[in-house]
């Protein structure tokens, strides 16, 4: 039998409660398909971490974690620890020193799940976001120059290497062909005239290998409103970190909120563990509640189900929450529901013993 090791980060706020649900819906689909098991290992990581020890995760983190099969991350984030610390100093760590290259955030609308656009159609929304996600604007680099002084200069860089451009470009032609979707690239060609000129030669560059493919291009702005008035011209989405940051979280609002948003950073080569995990932050309001959604956790679980070659499993899991979504009785509170946490992932395993 397969042992698929998993390092367990739950975070803050509301992290640990999804979480638990995810690794229960986990370990309920290897038990149903009997050939493979998960083995999960905790790591108390975090803000509550960092107050009490400095650091966000131990100096030697990365060297434990490198090796696990994948990563399953919470949230990070609470009151009292600036956030460029408690994300800098955990979550793109993780990303830049495990070369996770590809962010991965799918954007669809499931039948019941809400949607503030009119006469949109499920269908209408069905995206797939290949964010890049190891340098770009998020590279780190920069200067403080003259702090505390009247002539106080801040520059923030955005590092756009060949290799990086090329890589995440070719694995979305690569994701559109197999699909056989249409492929768009979002930049800002237009005002950025080194990073994102460059960005669209490679991505014309590329093409070249994939005739196959249909291809559209579009500033980020103009990206911004069709994402709204017409969805449905967008099917694999390539862009930068930033723009895929800001555009998948509009996805997000369009396709039934926060609390259905989930994201894999992944190293397609498999030399370091990926990292799968909600992207609705750890809304410490409701933290210790019990109101929490966990369906973005239960997604993110499929998602990481796909990368271990287990699709049938996680297109169940898609399906029961669509099935949820669309039945209405055990839904949380931010889908109008008033149900707990735990009731909604006790209602998506039972779904899973009951699904063929």
């Amino acid at each position: 039998m397969t042992t698929h090791k998993i390092a367990v980060i739950a975070g803050d706020g509301i992290g640990p409660e999804v979480i638990a649900e995810g690794i229960k819906v986990l370990n309920a689909a290897a038990e149903k398909d009997g050939s493979f098991r998960f083995e999960f290992t905790q790591f108390p990581w975090g803000c509550e971490y960092y107050k009490e020890t400095g650091r966000m995760m131990p100096e030697n983190g990365i060297d434990i974690l490198k090796d696990f099969d994948a990563i399953f991350l919470g949230a990070v984030g609470a009151p009292g620890v600036p956030d460029h610390i408690s994300l800098w100093d955990l979550l793109l760590i993780i990303r830049k020193k495990f070369d996770q290259y590809i962010n991965l955030r799918p954007v669809k609308l499931l039948k019941g799940a809400p949607c503030p656009l009119k006469d949109v159609k499920p269908e209408d929304i069905d995206m797939i976001f290949v964010r890049e996600n190891t340098e770009g604007e998020y590279a780190g680099s920069g200067s403080w120059l003259y702090k505390d002084k009247p002539n106080e200069v801040v520059i923030q860089n955005g590092v756009f290497s060949r290799a990086g451009c090329e890589r995440v470009i070719r694995y979305a032609y690569e994701l559109a062909r197999s699909k056989k979707k249409t492929l768009t690239s979002i930049s800002k060609g237009n005002a950025l005239n080194y990073s994102m000129v460059f960005w669209d030669q490679i991505f014309s560059e590329v093409g070249k290998e994939y005739p196959d493919v249909e291809t559209h291009s579009y500033l980020v702005d103009a990206a911004s409103m069709f994402m709204v008035k017409d969805p449905k011209r967008f099917e694999v989405v390539v862009t930068s970190n930033l723009f895929g940051d800001i555009l998948t979280d509009l996805g997000a609002a369009i396709a039934g909120g926060m609390g259905l948003a989930a994201g894999a950073n992944l190293d397609p080569e498999r030399r370091f563990p990926s990292m799968f995990e909600p992207i609705h932050g750890s809304a410490p309001d409701i933290a210790g509640k019990g109101m929490a959604d966990p369906l973005a956790t239960v997604w993110s679980a499929s998602q990481m189900l796909d990368f271990f070659g287990h699709e049938e499993l996680g297109k169940e899991l898609i399906d029961i929450i669509e099935e949820i979504l669309v039945e209405e009785k055990v839904l949380t509170p931010d889908l109008g529901g008033d149900a707990t946490t735990v009731m909604v992932g006790d209602e998506v395993v039972r779904k899973l013993g009951k699904s063929k």
